[in-house]
């Protein structure tokens, strides 16, 4: 006699899953049916888990990448952007074509609109796209990277400011007042772009200066290369060049030539520094500022001579 055994399944389990089964049918029947398609809550929960799911994974997948890419001291700053750009790209059309996949979405059945959908894509986002491909090409290129600094405009002039990301539809540009620009990216493709660290950070810094007539020209010279020199941002090669610029109508005017490669940290408080150092200098050693000076030529006429005689006689 042969005696088999058969577990049993524990009636909790049979239970339990019998109640998850029952509440997954309760939520499919709170829908309509849109053709062959099935349109309830059930259906709609599961398409909010998968994109949610996907989300969070392509960022998690981003964020990944990112640190992978801090850890390689290899790739250059403008490097890394691209790298970044191009795997951010992969992960999210890869997380698309699982999201329609697991989805269960039929691509055939969107070849009817495919037409007016390449249309509405050419048109309508014709500026993104745009946008993306300039940002590709400045980060291979290397034309403008993350950390130049670049000449932007504003409402009061041109001035400057620090590349600190490429994105992917915009350059994001601060300046040293925190004014934050986010200049799309074909803008710098086909306008003139003023880069100041393009092949050397090395920028010139013009500080005109003005004497009073009368003082020693070779001691005020020396005076200004010193101040120069001193100066905590000025590089000492190239040294710092003092040229006479002109006679003006109250002062002998200098224009003080001085040499910097930190851009990025301002141009006014050097000459502010070298300016201070040289008013101390100048009032140690007597060289003299200029202030207006105007002659006044009276005509020499009978009038005046009257009033002359006028103002004599009063004396008397």
């Amino acid at each position: 006699m042969t005696v088999s055994i058969r577990p049993e399944v524990p009636t909790r389990l049979i239970e339990r899953h019998s109640t998850i089964a029952d509440f997954v049918r309760l939520l499919d029947s709170w829908g309509f049916n849109a053709g062959e398609t099935r349109i309830s809550v059930w259906t709609i929960l599961v398409v909010i888990v998968i994109v949610t799911g996907l989300i969070l994974a392509a960022r998690m997948a981003n964020r990944f990448v990112v640190r992978a890419l801090t850890r390689m001291t290899r790739l250059g700053t403008a490097q890394s952007s691209l790298v970044e750009k191009l795997a951010s790209i992969a992960i999210w059309a890869v997380a698309f074509f699982v999201g329609i996949d697991l989805l269960g979405v039929n691509l055939t059945a969107l070849t009817v609109f495919s037409g007016a959908f390449g249309l509405a894509i050419g048109f309508g986002l014709q500026k993104t796209f745009g946008n993306l491909i300039a940002g590709i090409i400045l980060l291979m290129d290397r034309s403008i990277k993350p950390g130049d600094v670049i000449a932007v405009g504003d409402g009061n002039g041109g001035t400057f400011g620090q590349v600190k990301k490429i994105g992917i539809r915009a350059v994001s540009v601060t300046t040293r007042d925190q004014k934050e620009y986010l200049i799309p990216n074909e803008n710098l493709m086909v306008n003139q772009v003023e880069n100041w660290s393009y092949s050397s950070k090395n920028v010139r810094i013009q500080v005109p200066v003005g004497i009073s007539y009368g003082s020693d020209i070779e001691l005020a010279e020396s005076l200004m290369l010193q101040a120069a020199r001193e100066a905590k941002r000025i590089l000492n090669k190239p040294a710092p060049v003092v040229w006479l610029a002109g006679f003006g109508d109250n002062s002998v005017d200098f224009i003080i030539q001085c040499w910097i490669n930190d851009p990025e940290d301002g141009l006014g408080n050097v000459r502010s520094d070298v300016l201070k150092r040289l008013w101390h200098l100048f009032a140690e050693n007597g060289i003299g500022l200029p202030f207006p000076q105007r002659d006044i030529n009276l005509q020499d006429s009978a009038a005046f001579r009257a009033l002359l005689d006028a103002m004599k006689a009063r004396k008397s």
